[in-house]
């Protein structure tokens, strides 16, 4: 690599608060300057992200004013996760992220002046071409991320679309969690040179215990097993968004703090449960496959299977969002007497038995304060900050994780400074400005 450019990635490095690159970031550098088409097999929260961000940037000219980058990414939130990342980096390169249930026409006015990366879902972005909100011609580097989940997701059409509007002569660069035999058809290329990172260690540090219950006690059997966590971070999978739905009434019933997270919600609502859970203000998000992979969430703790997929490699996703790099980690197996074990578990799993008597933990330590402003109101963190100290009377270590969206802010607070806080700012500005603050719904 050239010394310049070495420059720039620990300069890159600094910004996003992060010592030195992975051996695997390493390799998918060193191996994107010289290979045309490169598959990268890697699990979910190994740092792929960043291993294609820095050979698209290192891709780029920053003479040009046409978009020079594609990044196809399956779902909302990892499209939103990967724009998070290059922001933080700090280049000086214009990015537009463009998604579904958004504004067509607000993404149409950040793409009349051409970024030099576009970020978004396959289906946004073959409306944007068919659309020619965008000219798809000049773009050097195309980044599948996640490839497999899109092909799995039904997105082969529009991928084809965005295929056929580019030149042909740009570089691919794939990411996959599962192995890719065959390649689609609709890709213009038959070859291409993998880095296969999937490696089985992770598997041996998770623990799988079994809970036995009844059909009639399920859901308070989840309560129980979730509660004796204490806090400790909990992600728990339903196969159906409606089940997720059952769960939520009884936690909310319990007073138990939690978050849901399924295809059928709107999007602000999804980003605002997942700030919630980033933030600790709930510690339990209850969740369909949605969850499984493509987001940025912290280490999970604890894995619930609250109902068990058909398919061993969606249940191998589910358990990779704990016990990841080199961490152990806990999956439970709840089981009603109707329900048959799938195959692909080993019958000789631990049983867990739980008390029959409901111990519910204290509330998480944070609360999520809501603000009416963000990034396009020209609110930054540190104003945020500025605010809840001097004003609010908060000490630093009693802030948590600050979110910024466009024209909201979510903060973790101590939920025990929360009242005193909300009182001392109740009429006071937020940079000169008029804003609602309040306990996040």
């Amino acid at each position: 690599m050239q010394p310049d450019l070495k420059a720039q990635h620990a300069e890159f490095l600094k910004n996003l608060s992060i010592s030195s690159l992975t051996p695997m970031q390493e390799e998918v550098i060193q191996k994107a300057v010289s290979t045309e088409n490169l598959l990268v097999l890697a699990p979910t929260g190994s740092g792929k992200t960043l291993s294609f961000l820095l050979p698209v940037i290192d891709k780029l000219n920053p003479k040009s004013h046409e978009v020079q980058a594609l990044i196809v990414a399956p779902s909302r939130e990892l499209s939103l996760q990967i724009e998070s990342v290059f922001r933080l980096m700090k280049t000086s390169y214009k990015v537009s992220c463009v998604y579904g249930g958004h504004s067509v026409k607000i993404e149409q006015n950040s793409l009349s002046e051409a970024p030099a990366i576009i970020i978004g879902t396959p289906g946004r972005l073959a409306d944007h071409i068919r659309r020619k909100s965008f000219d798809p011609s000049y773009i050097r580097i195309l980044v599948l991320d996640e490839f497999d989940k899109s092909l799995q997701m039904g997105f082969q059409e529009e991928l084809k679309v965005v295929f056929n509007a580019l030149s042909g002569r740009q570089q691919h660069l794939l990411t996959s969690a599962t192995r890719l035999d065959p390649l689609p058809d609709f890709l213009p290329f038959k070859k291409i040179d993998t880095l296969n990172y999937l490696k089985e260690e992770a598997e041996s540090k998770l623990k799988l215990r079994l809970v036995n219950t009844r059909s009639v006690d399920k859901i308070e059997t989840l309560l129980k097993l979730v509660a004796r966590f204490n806090q400790e971070v909990c992600l728990v999978f339903c196969n159906h968004r409606d089940a997720v739905e059952r769960i939520s009434v009884l936690f909310t019933n319990a007073h138990f703090e939690h978050g849901i997270l399924h295809g059928a919600m709107e999007q602000i609502d999804r980003e605002k449960n997942l700030i919630k859970f980033r933030g600790g203000a709930c510690n339990v998000l209850i969740a369909t496959d949605l969850a499984s992979r493509g987001l940025d969430i912290p280490e999970i703790r604890h894995i619930v299977h609250y109902q068990l997929p058909l398919q061993q490699e969606a249940f191998l996703h589910r358990n990779g969002r704990t016990a990841r790099m080199h961490a152990e980690g806990d999956a439970y197996l709840i089981l009603a007497e109707d329900e048959v074990m799938p195959e692909y578990i080993d019958k000789s799993v631990e049983e867990l038995k739980l008390t029959a008597k409901l111990l519910l933990p204290p509330p998480p330590v944070y609360a999520c304060l809501y603000i009416s402003a963000g990034k396009k109101d020209k609110i930054s963190k540190g104003d945020i900050v500025g605010l809840l100290t001097k004003k609010g009377g908060l000490l630093a270590d009693e802030i948590g994780l600050i979110t910024t969206l466009d024209h909201a802010s979510y903060v973790s607070v101590k939920r025990t400074k929360i009242n005193k806080l909300l009182a001392n700012i109740k009429n006071e500005k937020l940079k000169k400005s008029k804003v609602k603050i309040e306990i996040a719904n």
